[in-house]
């Protein structure tokens, strides 16, 4: 298995101080930001650490070559949006640019491109299901005709007012996963699993890797602490994060020894990447070195 992180924590620098800061800390991959141009609609989003609006051979050329002299690979190129916004330009262009990353992946080798199914959270589920019959199948099936997996992460993306009711993805549980696996049958399509998900959702984040183990394309490291006192004034129905925040890997409520072995069982070895989303190490460029170097550390003592 290879460790590494979303280049999306290090918005501020360009692409070769990422993968020279990668480099340094000892990260075997970085899975890249590739958001267009212009201003970022919510945190960690907006960062474009590769422009593939034009990867030209040279362009491909010099990232692969840039990587290979620093001993660092590309998981994924990293693009979330909402394809099935309820606002169909913007979903359009949304799926205009995913389109864009796809090509890019392959252009590059890398083959694999990870984002969100999208969500029209004005729509039920099921109406929801309709759209993605409407909108994915020439997603799939370009990715399909240049060899891309693409995979979703499980992310429901209804923290605030602005994202309820409903959210932003709709792949968020596993019987959400069977329902759109079952309108999108491809082997291209698959599971960015980040278990973190589950922890607030009440899910068990350990039992749906054995019923889709393969499906699971990438993995994202990432922690969630349930804050109980909170929980209690609020419910579950209220906003996530009034009652949890994300966390660095071992500073939550996620059993990282139960979920390594579990990737041990179902045979996952291919790239896995800390999500840093952590509020306590925000604010300057020490402490997101701090939050790679302490999840690295964590992290070691599971996977080689």
């Amino acid at each position: 298995m290879k460790l590494g992180f979303v280049s999306a924590i290090l918005a501020d620098v360009g692409f070769e101080k990422m993968i020279d800061t990668a480099a340094e800390l000892g990260y075997k991959c970085v899975e890249v930001a590739c958001w267009p141009a212009g201003k970022a609609e919510r945190r960690y989003a907006g960062v474009s650490h590769i422009d593939v609006s034009d990867m030209t051979d040279e362009k491909a050329a010099y990232i692969l070559d840039y990587c290979a002299k620093k001993g660092v690979e590309i998981s994924s190129l990293a693009y979330y949006p909402n394809c099935l916004d309820h606002d169909r330009e913007k979903g359009n262009a949304c799926v205009e640019h995913l389109k864009k990353v796809i090509l890019a992946s392959a252009k590059l080798g890398i083959n694999m491109v990870t984002t969100f199914i999208g969500r029209d959270q004005t729509k039920t589920v099921e109406e929801n299901l309709e759209l993605v019959k409407e909108v994915w199948p020439p997603i799939l099936k370009l990715a399909e005709e240049k060899g891309v997996k693409i995979g979703i992460e499980n992310c429901p993306m209804l923290f605030g007012a602005d994202l309820w009711p409903g959210g932003q993805n709709l792949m968020t549980s596993p019987a959400n996963w069977k329902k759109v696996f079952e309108i999108l049958k491809s082997d291209n399509l698959g599971i960015n699993y980040d278990p973190s998900h589950f922890i607030w959702q009440q899910i068990d984040p350990i039992a749906p890797m054995y019923a889709f183990a393969d499906k699971i394309f990438h993995v994202h490291f990432k922690d969630i602490r349930v804050y109980k006192d909170k929980l209690n004034e609020v419910g579950i129905t209220a906003y996530p994060l009034d009652y949890m925040a994300p966390k660095l890997p071992g500073l939550g409520d996620m059993d990282w020894g139960a979920f390594a072995s579990a990737m041990n069982d179902i045979g996952y070895d291919s790239f896995a990447c800390v999500e840093v989303e952590d509020r306590a190490f925000e604010g300057s460029w020490e402490k997101i070195i701090d939050s790679l170097k302490l999840s690295k550390k964590y992290l070691e003592q599971f996977i080689a």
